[in-house]
């Protein structure tokens, strides 16, 4: 869908072998600059803080109906389950008005400013995050699932109501 809207292609390939993201001829090499070093080091950041956002709005359903079987307290948290809900609906309202999430872009952008390609699996990291998260598939697809995983969180909220703490209530 990025490649899509933006035109700009997404792939791992690169033409150094020695591992530096590089725009360069298959067999050169160059050193990386601080600048261009720090730039990889925060486009790694932002696929972590990415990944993590995604594992919180997968993991938080799941833990939220696993919890109520169990009667796990906290997943009926208020605060929890509104930014449960927050994340969610910013990614399935993203893809209803086809925003493409800024933490890619600024993934992107990083990788570019530390000469590289966008998506470039230069690290280990990146490489099988990238792996993990990002599927090639019709722009439609990512909608349809964003805006079905949306309406299974806001069913949670029916069947499962969260409650303010305890601490929270003045009596």
């Amino acid at each position: 869908a990025y490649e899509r809207l933006t035109g700009k292609k997404l792939g791992f390939e690169t033409g150094a072998t020695c591992g530096h993201p590089a725009r360069l001829p298959a067999g050169t090499c160059r050193r990386m600059t601080p600048f261009q070093k720090f730039c990889l080091l925060l486009a790694d950041l932002v696929l972590v803080v990415h990944v993590a956002f995604i594992a919180f709005v997968i993991f938080g359903l799941i833990l939220t109906w696993i919890g109520w079987v169990r009667r796990w307290g906290w997943v009926r948290n208020l605060w929890f389950r509104l930014a449960h809900l927050a994340a969610i609906g910013v990614v399935a309202a993203q893809a209803l008005f086809g925003i493409i999430c800024p933490l890619t872009l600024w993934e992107d952008e990083l990788r570019l400013l530390a000469g590289g390609e966008e998506r470039y699996a230069g690290s280990f990291i990146q490489h099988w995050l990238h792996q993990l998260i990002f599927f090639e598939a019709e722009g439609y697809v990512f909608t349809i699932a964003y805006v079905t995983f949306f309406l299974a969180v806001v069913l949670s909220f029916l069947v499962i109501p969260p409650r303010r703490s305890q601490h929270a209530q003045v009596t």
